[in-house]
């Protein structure tokens, strides 16, 4: 009699251990510290603060300003970008002056629990709006995003990481100096490199993207700055820089993060005049806070 094969039996659905679907969704219902306690234990505790994994504390709320003008096409999807971004936030948009169906949009969301819809009556520049949301702003951080897709608020976390854990007061996120980005235009890389190394030159800091959109900021340190703010457009970039900067005993720091530029046919509106604006805003605050107090304290002649 011939010796009859080992066969195992065929199964007609995967063992539900092995289902990586089912594994995901018990991972999902597990507490907060208990994920990062698995995350720590397969991945290791330097790894995961390489990755962006870690706790919040508890009551963190992230406001995520987006200043908005004739960004129709977009919006929807940022907002909902940013509603899927991990992170308990709270939406203020700040509308200055849309002409082209944003602010009907905008009217209809009013009722959002999660939205702070606050309208300007002619559009004054993103430096305006971006005044206006931070007075309205109450979460733990604060955060800049565009209502553009050239931003992705799928970052939030990581970028927020080193104010969560106590390390930071500030933090920059670099289109520059991650691995995974768009090529630039060589004259628009230019033009960045060297509004950030002119600011850096008075701020004594060593940014590599001070023009970057994504700034967070603790509360409290926006707090000290926003009321001397003076910009209406871009040049507000270098004014924050340049005041942070002075603030005795400031963390910053600086993380990679992904970015996908458009053109001026999609829509971008900054310009050259926008640099050298920049570059006179460099020089006019590069005293810090202190300048703006001691102009406003002398007399006009």
């Amino acid at each position: 009699m011939s010796a009859q094969p080992n066969i195992l039996p065929i199964r007609s659905e995967p063992d539900k251990a092995e289902d990586p679907h089912a594994l995901a969704s018990s991972i999902a219902q597990l507490e907060e510290p208990e994920r990062l306690r698995l995350a720590q234990q397969l991945l290791g505790a330097d790894t995961c603060k390489r990755l962006g994994i870690f706790c919040l504390p508890t009551g963190f709320v992230l406001s995520v300003v987006i200043p908005v003008y004739n960004e129709v096409k977009t919006l929807e999807r940022v907002i909902e970008s940013v509603r899927n971004c991990g992170v308990p936030t709270e939406i203020v948009i700040v509308d200055d002056g849309s002409t082209d169906g944003t602010r009907d949009l905008l009217d209809g969301m009013r009722g959002d629990e999660d939205l702070q819809v606050i309208f300007h009556e002619r559009n004054q520049g993103k430096g305006a709006a971006l005044r206006t949301g931070f007075q309205a702003a109450t979460g733990t951080a604060i955060i800049i995003q565009d209502a553009d897709l050239e931003y992705d608020p799928a970052e939030f976390r990581y970028l927020i990481q080193p104010i969560a854990e106590g390390e930071a007061d500030v933090v920059y996120g670099s289109r520059f100096s991650g691995n995974n980005r768009q090529v630039f235009r060589f004259w628009h890389a230019q033009g960045n490199r060297v509004l950030t190394m002119l600011s850096n030159w008075f701020t004594n800091l060593s940014l590599t993207d001070m023009e970057t959109c994504y700034k967070v900021f603790r509360r409290e340190v926006l707090q000290q700055i926003s009321p001397t703010l003076r910009e209406k457009r871009f040049g507000i970039e270098p004014e924050m820089t340049a005041k942070v900067a002075k603030l005795p005993g400031i963390r910053i720091f600086e993380r990679p993060i992904s970015y996908h530029g458009r053109s001026y046919e999609e829509g971008k509106k900054i310009g050259w005049r926008d640099g050298v604006r920049a570059i006179w805003c460099i020089w006019r605050y590069r005293k810090g806070i202190r300048a703006v107090k001691r102009e406003e304290e002398t007399p006009s002649r």
